[in-house]
């Protein structure tokens, strides 16, 4: 089984997706920019969910890794 750019699964949750990426970007630009360590803060609150949201489309997809 070959892994594909968008599924049926993955749909749902591109923009959403592209959307918390874009918020990651401007917490880690904010606290590099005033070193308030509360945007890195959530910015890392905001990369697990990503990967716990991909690890669940995957797991929808039928991937087991």
């Amino acid at each position: 089984m070959t892994r594909e750019f968008d599924t049926p699964h993955r749909e749902k949750w591109n923009k959403p997706i592209h959307q918390i990426l874009k918020a990651i970007d401007n917490h880690t630009r904010l606290h590099l920019e005033t070193g308030n360590f509360w945007h890195e803060e959530q910015a890392q609150i905001l990369r697990k969910y990503v990967k716990d949201l991909k690890i669940f489309i995957h797991k929808e997809e039928g991937w087991n890794d």
